[in-house]
C-alpha cells in the first residue's frame, strides 16, 4: 500500500486544505460532537461554580479554596466553571476556565432556555475534564446545573453557601439534596439558627480571604506603586454609595471631608466589575485591581461599606475603619457584623451618614492608633482545603 501515498496523500492534503478554506463542505463524520467514553474512570480534578452577585465574593471564595487545595495537592487540577467576567485573573493562578454569560446579557433568551443551555455546558466541562468533586458557591443553584450533576451519581457535590437555610427564605424546592456536603462559612456574628431541615450533611469554616499576610506589598512598595508619597497619612475608601461627582453624595462628602487636612490622600477603590471612576481631585488617586487587599499596609485607615468579604479583610490584616453598613439588606445584617469592630475595638459605624455625621466620624477614626492592630485569624480556605482534598 505504501506506493499509494505517493497519490492519496497529496490528494488528501488538498481535500483537507479546501475545507480549512471553505472552499468544500466537510463531511458528516467531522461534524460529530465527540464525547468522553463514559466508562473511563474520573480524573484527580475538581470543578469549581462561583456565581456573579454584585461583588467578587463568591469568587474570591472559589479561588481561595483552590489556591490552597492545589498547595495541599499540587496535581490537582482546577477547573473554573463560573459567570463572571475577569477570567484573566485565574492566569497568576494556573487555573482554566469555563464561561457562561448570566441570562441578562443575552436577547430574547428566557430563563429556561438559559438554564438549558447552562446544563448543556457545564455537562461538557464534565465530560471533557471527568471530576471527582464539584463546588458551587452561590445562594441559589441554578436548575440547569442542577440537571447536570444529577446525571453524575459518582461526582462528591459541595455546595458553600454563606448564611444557613432559613425557615421562610426562598429555598429552591429539592436544591439541597442534590448535594454530599453544604459549608457555611462562619461570620463576625453566629449563624443563626432556625435552619430547615435536611439530611445532608454541614459544615463551617472560617471565614476566608485570598491574601496572606506574607503575599501582601511591603508599605513602601504599595506605596510606590500608588504614586502615594511615603510620608502621607492614606485612606482607602471603598463604599461603592453614590456617584463621586455627586457633592451630595455620601462618597463626595467622605472624600471632601477626608482632603480639608493637607496630609490626608485618598485611595478610592474602584471595582473591576463597575464603570471607570472620572474626576479630578487632588490627592485623591484610584485603585483598580484585584484583590485589593495586596495594597492594605499602604493604608493607615479604611473607610468601608459593611459587606462580608471587606469586613473580614481588614479585620484580618488589622486596618482601623469607618464603617457605612448597608441597613436595607434583606439576607445581610451588616449592621451586626459591623458591631462587633466596635466591640473588639478597631472599628467605628456610621449608621447616618450626611455631611453633619460624617466629619467628626472621620475625625474619631483618626484618633485611632495607626497599625497598633494585629490579627493571627487564619483564612478558613486552608483547614477547609485539607478537608476537601481528602475527601475522595
Amino acid at each position: 500500500m505504501a506506493p499509494l501515498l505517493l497519490v492519496t496523500l497529496p490528494w488528501n492534503m488538498v481535500m483537507v486544505g479546501l475545507e480549512m478554506l471553505g472552499k468544500k463542505p466537510p463531511s458528516p463524520a467531522a461534524l460529530e460532537r465527540v464525547t468522553q467514553d463514559p466508562t473511563l474512570s474520573e480524573r484527580n480534578c475538581v470543578v469549581v461554580f462561583p456565581t456573579n452577585g454584585v461583588g467578587f465574593g463568591h469568587f474570591t471564595r472559589m479561588l481561595a479554596l483552590s489556591k490552597y487545595m492545589k498547595k495541599e495537592d499540587p496535581t490537582l487540577e482546577i477547573i473554573f466553571f463560573t459567570t463572571m467576567p475577569t477570567l484573566h485573573l485565574l492566569k497568576p493562578y494556573g487555573i482554566a476556565a469555563h464561561h457562561i454569560s448570566g441570562s441578562p446579557y443575552f436577547d430574547e433568551m428566557s430563563t429556561l432556555e438559559w438554564n438549558g443551555l447552562l446544563e448543556e455546558e457545564l455537562s461538557i466541562c464534565f465530560e471533557a475534564h471527568r471530576p471527582k468533586q464539584f463546588i458551587f458557591d452561590g445562594a441559589f443553584p441554578y436548575r440547569g446545573m442542577l440537571r447536570a450533576i444529577k446525571a453524575r451519581p459518582e461526582l462528591d457535590k459541595v455546595w458553600m453557601r454563606r448564611g444557613t437555610f432559613r425557615r421562610g427564605k426562598s429555598i429552591p424546592v429539592d436544591s439541597i439534596s442534590h448535594f454530599d456536603l453544604i459549608i457555611h462559612p462562619e461570620d463576625s456574628v453566629p449563624l443563626k439558627e432556625n435552619e430547615v431541615e435536611h439530611e445532608v450533611m454541614s459544615i463551617t469554616c472560617k471565614p476566608i480571604t485570598l491574601i496572606e499576610p506574607s503575599e501582601q506589598m511591603s508599605r513602601s512598595q504599595a506605596r510606590r506603586r500608588l504614586e502615594l508619597p511615603q510620608n502621607a497619612i492614606v485612606v482607602y475608601v471603598q463604599i461603592g454609595a453614590g456617584e463621586i461627582n455627586d457633592i451630595n453624595s455620601e462618597v463626595r462628602i467622605t472624600v471632601d471631608a477626608l482632603t480639608k487636612r493637607d496630609e490626608v490622600h485618598v485611595v478610592l477603590g474602584e471595582s473591576m466589575l463597575g464603570e471607570r471612576f472620572d474626576f479630578d481631585l487632588p490627592r485623591v488617586h484610584i485603585l483598580r485591581d484585584f484583590p485589593n487587599s495586596l495594597y492594605y499596609n499602604a493604608f493607615d485607615y479604611s473607610i468601608q461599606a459593611g459587606g462580608y468579604n471587606s469586613f473580614h479583610e481588614v479585620r484580618r490584616y488589622g486596618l482601623p475603619t469607618l464603617f457605612y453598613p448597608n441597613l436595607f439588606t434583606g439576607m445581610d445584617d451588616q449592621l451586626a457584623r459591623c458591631k462587633v469592630a466596635v466591640d473588639e475595638g478597631w472599628g467605628i459605624v456610621l449608621e447616618t451618614r450626611d455631611e453633619h455625621t460624617i466629619p467628626p466620624a472621620i475625625d474619631e477614626l483618626f484618633a485611632y492608633s495607626k497599625r497598633t492592630i494585629t490579627s493571627d485569624i487564619e483564612s478558613g480556605a486552608v483547614t477547609l482545603a485539607k478537608e476537601m482534598v481528602n475527601r475522595k
